[in-house]
């Protein structure tokens, strides 16, 4: 997808894990150091046999054979208990990790710019937070401890080889030519394909996604047969991507395989061959047999989770991607120069000649000059597809202009971080949500710090504490998915009792009531006007009545600001709004 979240290269990817590594030295070194230890006890036993049988064959005593089966029983236990230990270090380790991963993710959804959520889409986001996480969980739960585990104990598998006999390392080396040149193979087409069946995965979301959600448009333009096909055609590029890496597991995991094989059939024939040489016991060869034996498990493991590498480093680049948005909208072209912003302290909000573009070259706001008073309310006015809600958008920070600027207190709002910009300026939309918690969580979640008081206030203030009180268990009920089920107009009351809570300075409604009963809408409305008294509200109406009760009216055509005043000014003017309150009032 053009619009997709950018993915971070691999090099950010190793950066990244090393930095993991360094943040929990300890913790890495008790489970390497638990694992070490369990894998050195587990070398012992083949250690021990080969003794045996070289003794056996010199015509040891029944005793001697005794006391090496119970040693070979104990370092079997305690490599069990080692075990144990080893892996619980392993799955701490791993969960510290996992959390922060989750933490350090969530941080980074939440500063991004929502200009840049809403040109990728929620499939792509959805599908990093869902997918992509779940695939990195199983990475660093599974697949990080126990390749390191399989690591040191190929390590000391063939250190316990050359111990037993030098030459006996020879046969255990024959496979490495054929994996070193397997996996080479495999790793450069694994990330590159693993990255496309993620990227897939994320359209197939947003494609359904957007179906769903648009279901009524879908059916009301007979467009149910174009939904389908862009679905089929999803699926198809779906299907492709994990055929792709499918085919390159299946030529991959045979050569594996094979691979396994060499060592313990190596070092039975040149083993043999040494015995009958003279170069070697019969009790070095045993050991050596029994030792290439065990390699074949470490082995394995090694190169089945470099598969699960694959999937769980693709699905880190698309996470470490968050953290580096591409530009949203740019940064403004034509920032008001220093020597000519006003530099003030009263929280005044001003956009100088902006210029907006969804699309390059096709501006969508030209030239649009606007600087509400302090605490006055201005209600934005204008056909469908004016420009009023992309204006809306450029005052509240989401979207930076193209060109000009759009600042507060002389200060561009693209220079401000995030959680400065909110104590500025927030936006209200027609879209909402209810998070999943008690009515007074969904409420209080803009300040933790709030008491019951200020949150019973803040819904008093939007006229939604009547019902409130009246749910089952007041303001403690849950709400959300899979709790009390809330209506539209309900939820869009809860979202502006945030916002009151929050107490910006300056609100961006945009058509905020457009989902209250019409006529709760005023008296809600009148409401917020009461209880924001002194604060800039810009509200962009469909209902004229909103700007009846403004201080000032500016009117948006084609995406510019044609008259602006008082509504008796402009009424009395003649012109386009005019027009429109005698359109409405009639």
């Amino acid at each position: 997808m053009s619009n997709a979240l950018p993915v971070a290269d691999a090099r950010q990817v190793r950066r990244y894990a090393r930095e993991l590594a360094r943040r929990h030295p300890r913790g890495l070194a008790a489970a390497l150091g638990l694992h070490a230890l369990a894998a050195a006890a587990g070398l012992v036993a083949p250690r021990l046999l080969g003794d045996l049988v070289e003794g056996i064959s010199r015509g040891v005593g029944a005793v001697t054979v005794d006391r090496v089966a119970l040693a070979i029983a104990g370092f079997v236990v305690a490599q069990s208990v080692l075990v144990r230990f080893a892996h619980l270090a392993s799955a701490r380790l791993g969960e510290r990790v996992l959390a922060e991963l989750r933490e350090e993710f969530v941080d980074r959804v939440l500063a991004l710019p929502l200009s840049t959520v809403e040109r990728a889409g929620t499939g792509d986001l959805l599908t990093r937070t869902s997918r992509d996480v779940a695939a990195l969980s199983r990475t660093v739960r599974f697949a990080a401890p126990e390749t390191l585990i399989a690591a040191v104990t190929v390590l000391l598998i063939l250190g316990a080889v050359v111990l037993t006999g030098p030459l006996l390392v020879v046969p255990c080396l024959l496979a490495v030519p054929l994996l070193v040149a397997g996996t080479r193979w495999y790793l450069r087409r694994a990330p590159a394909g693993y990255l496309r069946e993620n990227a897939a995965y994320s359209d197939i979301t947003d494609g359904i996604s957007e179906t769903v959600e648009g279901a009524r448009t879908t059916e009301a333009l007979r467009q149910q047969a174009r939904r389908r096909a862009r679905t089929d055609a999803d699926i198809r590029r779906s299907y492709a991507a994990e055929y792709y890496t499918l085919s390159l597991r299946t030529v991959f995991f045979p050569v594996a395989e094979i691979g396994y094989l060499l060592p313990v059939v190596g070092t039975l024939l040149l083993g043999g061959w040494f015995y009958l040489k003279g170069w070697a016991s019969l009790g070095q060869v045993t050991a050596a047999t029994l030792y290439a034996q065990q390699l074949v498990d470490p082995v394995d493991r090694l190169l089945s989770w470099l598969d699960e590498f694959q999937v769980g480093g693709a699905s880190l680049a698309r996470l470490l991607g968050v953290a580096e948005p591409a530009e949203a909208d740019g940064k403004p072209a034509g920032a008001v120069p220093p020597d000519r912003r006003p530099v003030t302290d009263d929280g005044r909000l001003a956009a100088h000649d902006v210029r907006y573009a969804y699309r390059a070259g096709h501006d969508v706001l030209h030239g649009v000059t606007l600087v509400p008073r302090p605490g006055e309310k201005l209600a934005m006015v204008g056909p469908s597809g004016a420009g009023k809600s992309t204006l809306g958008r450029l005052l509240a920070g989401v979207h930076a202009p193209r060109a000009g600027a759009v600042t507060v207190d002389g200060r561009p709002l693209s220079e401000l971080p995030l959680a400065e910009l909110r104590t500025h300026v927030a936006l209200v939309s027609q879209e909402h949500h209810v998070f999943i918690g008690t009515l007074t969580d969904n409420v209080a979640m803009v300040r933790p710090d709030a008491g019951p008081a200020e949150v019973r206030a803040a819904l008093a203030a939007v006229d939604a504490l009547d019902w409130a009180e009246a749910l089952p268990d007041g303001l403690d009920t849950r709400v959300g998915a899979g709790g009390h089920p809330l209506s539209p107009a309900q939820a869009q009351q809860l979202a502006l009792a945030r916002l009151v809570l929050a107490d910006p300075h300056t609100l961006v409604l945009d058509e905020a009531t457009s989902l209250i009963d019409p006529r709760a809408a005023r008296a809600l409305e009148r409401s917020l006007a009461a209880v924001l008294q002194g604060r800039t509200v810009i509200a962009i109406a469909h209902r004229l009545f909103s700007a009846h009760d403004a201080d000032r009216v500016a009117v948006v055509e084609d995406g510019r600001i044609t008259e602006l005043g008082s509504h008796d000014e402009l009424v009395a003017a003649g012109g386009s709004y005019a027009a429109l309150w005698r359109s409405w009032h009639g």
